[in-house]
């Protein structure tokens, strides 16, 4: 079940208040706070098959919320290309203060870095 513990964190961080309160305190169990299936049910007072239902229930409800909408895959996508876009500005910077030596370009790179770091936050 713990295929991949990042994947796994996203889909609780994007959709985990679409499951029940005894699936959020078992998904943060067994994924955050690295429960085993016999210690969250033994503190539950139901079976390690109890648990690991429990477990596959959120996991299909979360997952079929990212297939539905791909949230997770377009926030991704945009972090990657700010990331670019920060990487080109400071390529930029570099050339000018190089080559061009221009106020202006300055404070316009300085408005992209800053835009995009706001972005990504």
């Amino acid at each position: 079940m713990k295929d991949s513990a990042f994947h796994m964190t996203m889909l609780y961080d994007f959709y985990g208040d679409l499951l029940t309160d005894r699936q959020k305190e078992f998904y943060d169990l067994y994924y955050n706070e690295d429960f085993s299936l016999a210690e969250i049910a033994e503190n539950a007072g139901i079976t390690r098959q109890g648990v690991r239902d429990v477990l596959v229930r959120a996991e299909a409800i979360l997952n079929e919320m990212e297939e539905k909408t791909g949230i997770i895959r377009r926030f991704l996508e945009v972090q990657k290309g700010l990331e670019a876009i920060q990487e080109d500005a400071q390529q930029i910077a570099a050339l000018n203060r190089s080559q061009f030596h221009s106020l202006q370009l300055e404070e316009l790179i300085g408005d992209i870095q800053r835009k995009t770091a706001e972005l990504k936050e």
